[in-house]
Parts: structure tokens; sequence; C-alpha cells
């Protein structure tokens, strides 16, 4: 197909060359074209054209070739499902023989009740008491997503740097917003200022490297309203939720063919409203949900996709090292 002479434009050629290289029906397509105000003969010229273009042939041949491995994951999701694989488990008191056995290595999440009880952040961590002590610390924080879609994968754009102070003013201004963000990415960690703070954590004993280095654990933190899209980590992670609530949606690894992948490691799909039109598949996805309470900790295993909103003024931890029996694995995903 000629790019020059169609008619749509480039995202809907993409997401229809896309969609029936994923074997949507050539009906259900039409509709969706129809309905974002393409007339039904060009819907048709379109894709009747993209079904001779030897890119899209080439496409389809990839898509065959991939086909058994999604026909495994579908069979490994309905043994899942048959075996609790559609409830997220929450657990009080998990040691860590069991944490590792059943969840580590079982490629499972979990919610743990109680395992942050001796953080004295638990008691201290407040805007107040961040501004008191740290709030001359200059930090790096992300501004400006709400006008970038693509803000998550292109986080070098977003960059500022502020007094603490001044972000802090931010977030208790009452807004409810995604446009400015503490993450991962911003390694707040590793400046001076704020490392005091690390020694409010305590790691769960027996799971995660007592050191708690640096480069081993980030810090989240924001307003109300702050979204992590859907993604996966090519790690395992433990989030610890120390201030407010947190709406964590996960979608299994072995689904991926379900969260129509973006950019490596992101989906396409907004977990927070999905598009069921646009997005079919996820439809067929198995959505595990919770609200974090502060003093809840969730395993992400590596994989796993995750979508993350903070439902209230929100401060979070993540741990990355664990002290796994034998020795350590990082079990790196591919992306």
């Amino acid at each position: 197909m000629n790019e020059d002479k169609s008619l749509l434009r480039p995202e809907w050629r993409q997401w229809l060359a896309e969609n029936l290289a994923l074997g949507v029906g050539v009906e259900e397509v039409e509709q969706v074209l129809v309905g974002a105000g393409v007339s039904l003969e060009v819907a048709r010229e379109e894709i009747a054209a993209a079904g001779q273009h030897p890119y899209f042939q080439a496409c389809r041949q990839v898509a065959r070739h991939f086909g058994w491995l999604e026909s495994l994951m579908e069979t490994y999701s309905a043994l899942r499902a048959q075996d609790g694989g559609r409830e997220l488990e929450v657990r009080e008191g998990l040691t860590p023989e069991e944490f590792f056995r059943r969840y580590y290595f079982g490629h499972r999440p979990v919610v743990m009740k109680g395992a942050m009880k001796d953080w004295p952040a638990l008691e201290k961590w407040s805007v107040p008491y961040f501004r008191e002590h740290f709030g001359r610390v200059e930090v790096e924080v992300m501004t400006g997503r709400d006008a970038n879609p693509e803000h998550a994968a292109q986080q070098d754009r977003h960059r500022s740097r502020m007094p603490f102070a001044d972000f802090l003013a931010m977030v208790e201004s009452g807004r409810r917003t995604n446009d400015y963000y503490m993450v991962p990415r911003n390694d707040n960690w590793s400046r001076e200022g704020l490392s005091p703070l690390r020694e409010d954590l305590r790691a769960p004993e027996g799971i995660i490297d007592p050191s708690l280095m640096a480069d081993q654990m980030t810090l989240l933190l924001g307003p109300a309203g702050t979204v992590t899209p859907l993604h996966h980590d090519n790690m395992n992670i433990l989030l610890g939720q120390v201030m407010g609530r947190k709406h964590v949606k996960l979608v299994p690894s072995y689904e991926r063919h379900r969260v129509y992948p973006h950019r490596g490691t992101f989906s396409h799909v907004d977990a927070g409203a999905p598009d069921l039109v646009a997005h079919p598949l996820f439809a067929e996805a198995t959505v595990l949900e919770t609200v974090l309470e502060p003093g809840d900790m969730v395993f992400l295993p590596v994989g796993w996709w995750h979508w993350v909103k903070a439902l209230d003024v929100s401060a979070s931890v993540t741990f990355h090292h664990f002290v796994v029996p034998g020795g350590n694995t990082h079990l790196d995903a591919p992306p």
C-alpha cells in the first residue's frame, strides 16, 4: 500500500495492520474504522490493500510462527486459572521460605500484610515531615506529563530540578493530577540530601538484602491521581506502600498477547479505562486488583504487567535485591 495515497492517518494504518496480523476479524476492523468516521468503502479498500502488501504478508508469516507460543500461553493461563490464578492472594505472617517457594519461584504476585510493621517511616513520613527536614534539598521530578501520552517511555524529556519544598507544595495543593511525579528514574535516593530517609525503612527479614543500598531500592512520591501506565519490569520487584493508598491492577506475564505491547515493556492499553473496541483482546485478559493501604507490600513478579494509580498523596518504596536461597538471581525478562 502506497502510504502517500492512503486516506487513513498513519496511526490508523498501524492499528489496522496490527489487528489484522493478530487475527482480529475483518468485519470487526471495518466496524471500528467506520465508527471512527471512515467510510465503509475506504475501510474495505484499506483492508484489501494492506492484505496485498508484501510487508504485511511477512508480518502475517511472523505471526504464524508465534502462534504456537500464544497457544501454549493460553493453555498455561487456563491451568493457572484452575489453580486459583484469577485471585490475587493476600497473606499475613508469610515466612521467607514460603515466599520464595510459592511466590518468587512460583511466579505469583502476593499482597503481604504486616511486613512493614517495624518501619519508622510509617509513623514519621508525611508532607510536613519532609518539608521540615528536607525542604531545602534539591530533587529531581518528572513534570509536564499530561501533555505527552508517551511520558513514561520518554522520561528524559520531563526531568525537572527544584527544592523539595516546592515539589511538596505542588503535591499537597489538593489537585488530583498526573502532571508531576517523583518516579524511580529520578534516582533521588543516591543524592546525599534525601539519603537519611533510607534509615526509616527496614528490609523484610530473609526476603530483601538488609544493606538497603541506594541502587537496590527506589522512591516514588506524588499527588493523588498519579498513574503508572500498564507495563512490566525486567526484574522481580517488592513494592511497599508508606503513605496514602494505591490502586493496583496486574496482568500475568503469560498473557502478553492480550495487552498489546508497545515500546517493549509498555502496553497500548489504558488499564484504567480500557478501550475494548480498539483493543478487543484485553477483554480476555486476567486482571487482578487490589488497593494497597499504608503498611502493605505487593510482590510484582518479573514480566507481570502492572498499572498503578495513587488514590491519595502517596509515598512508596520498591526493592529489587532479594536474598534468594542458593544465591541472588535477577531473572531478567526479555523486553
